[in-house]
């Protein structure tokens, strides 16, 4: 049976299309993603509240992919110290093929049914960690083989793909299915599918580390103060929040070292 990810574009001759044409109708295409999305929070809801008792506990949340999904679990995973000060080790992006992956693609790393899995071992997981398989085709064996034995062990899975009635989806506790349909560039699931994976990901990691207490008002205060453009940042907040002048804000954040410890430790 043919997957919906694999199936012929809405469109034809694209390489007759001029810029704007192609621009317009990708574009199309991409509105409809989030509309998909609103049809899923349930779903999402019943993983993220899944995942979060675990990560109160000291357990951690996995990510696992091939390719562009696995790219998109990595780049979710490295943005959460740097955006809410966790430790690296709290979210955690596996790719086939590993980290030179990353950037280049592994020829049939993501064929094995026992690599993932493997992967997963070598981070010590157990039964306090939380795994999600992210595949667009909802088949990739990397990925299935990961969720299969995590089951086995008694490790909560989840997945977010864009087939319906996939291998991944089977072997989770949690599925999220987006279902996107054809890509504009058939089967480029970087595309569309892509989009959705990257819109749910944002989500799953911004709910738990609100929940987290990682979030004052709707400001990043345990942010790690890494360049110029986020302590500009920490000082514009610490204006606002304690309603202080530049040069105090700025010595605060020198001597405290983030937004958070200077708000609880400012005595005025």
């Amino acid at each position: 049976m043919q997957r919906v990810t694999e199936s012929d574009s809405n469109y034809s001759s694209l390489e007759k299309m001029n810029i704007e044409e192609i621009l317009i109708n990708i574009n199309n295409e991409d509105k409809t993603v989030a509309h998909l999305i609103d049809k899923k929070i349930s779903s999402i809801k019943s993983l993220i509240e899944a995942i979060y008792p675990k990560i109160k506990i000291g357990g951690r949340l996995f990510y696992i992919g091939a390719g562009t999904s696995g790219r998109l679990g990595i780049v979710d995973a490295s943005e959460c110290p740097p955006t809410f000060g966790v430790d690296h080790n709290l979210v955690i992006g596996l790719i086939a093929g590993g980290d030179s992956a990353i950037r280049k693609a592994v020829e049939f790393a993501e064929d094995s049914l026992e690599l993932g899995w493997k992967n997963l071992l070598a981070h010590q997981i157990n039964t306090n960690d939380v795994v999600i398989g992210i595949a667009a085709s909802g088949s990739t064996p990397y990925v299935v083989g990961a969720l299969k034995k995590c089951q086995e062990e008694g490790i909560i899975t989840g997945c977010i793909v864009c087939n319906s009635n996939s291998a991944v989806a089977s072997f989770s506790d949690f599925p999220i299915e987006i279902i996107v349909g054809p890509e504009f560039v058939t089967g480029s699931t970087r595309m569309k599918a892509g989009t959705a994976q990257k819109l749910v990901l944002n989500m799953i990691s911004t709910s738990l580390m609100i929940k987290l207490g990682r979030i004052k008002g709707n400001k990043m205060v345990d942010m790690q103060l890494s360049n110029n453009k986020l302590v500009e940042r920490g000082i514009r907040m610490l204006i606002h929040e304690l309603g202080v002048n530049d040069s105090t804000a700025l010595k605060l954040l020198n001597k405290f070292g983030s937004v958070r410890k200077a708000i609880d430790n400012y005595n005025g």
